[in-house]
């Protein structure tokens, strides 16, 4: 019973750590990358669309982003979004593309941005926690139903907090990793 509990919470802790992986590809580094785009949504017929399923968005340089919609009609739909997304950038349209110039970025806004990626691991620290708490709390209801002993119980949360704080640094080093590249120039 409790390696069923073990299994899920060390599952849904991955699941938390991949979360967080994905929210810093929407962070900027020194390089631009498309996934900056990746929460962009775009209004495809009454329906939010994400702006690389209703067009080829490629990196031509390590500044710029040019985004080729496969309608001709959904140009202003994107340029719009992409200006309300403020992303620090203004769209530039020739008609057929859509071509982002990201300028180089200043030491206030690499600062910025490793704030940023300091507040999506805090959030990910918040949900291993509570991932944690959901886990004791099914082994402490086993132990009230007599369905474990009073020690499996106790030996079971050591585990779960052991899981805990190796999540915990794993989310410490992964933040410590991407300011250490936010900031490098």
């Amino acid at each position: 019973m409790t390696q069923e509990i073990f299994n899920n919470t060390k599952a849904h802790m991955d699941k938390s750590i991949d979360s967080l992986k994905r929210d810093f590809l929407t962070l900027r580094s020194g390089k631009v990358s498309v996934n900056i785009l990746d929460n962009i949504k775009v209004d495809y017929y009454g329906t939010p669309t994400p702006l690389n399923q209703v067009g080829s968005v490629i990196a031509q340089d390590a500044t710029t982003i040019i985004i080729t919609p496969w309608e001709k009609a959904l140009l202003k739909d994107i340029e719009r979004s992409i200006q309300e997304a403020n992303i620090g950038v203004n769209p530039n349209s020739d008609g057929e593309t859509i071509k982002l110039f990201f300028p180089p970025m200043t030491q206030e806004q690499r600062k910025e941005i490793a704030k940023d990626a300091k507040a999506m691991g805090e959030k990910a620290k918040i949900a291993i926690r509570n991932i944690r708490q959901d886990s004791n709390n099914q082994i402490k209801k086993l132990e009230k139903d007599k369905n474990i002993t009073e020690d499996e119980s106790k030996k079971a949360q050591d585990a779960i907090q052991k899981y805990t704080d190796e999540y915990v640094k794993k989310i410490e080093d992964m933040v410590k990793n991407k300011e250490e590249e936010v900031m490098r120039v």
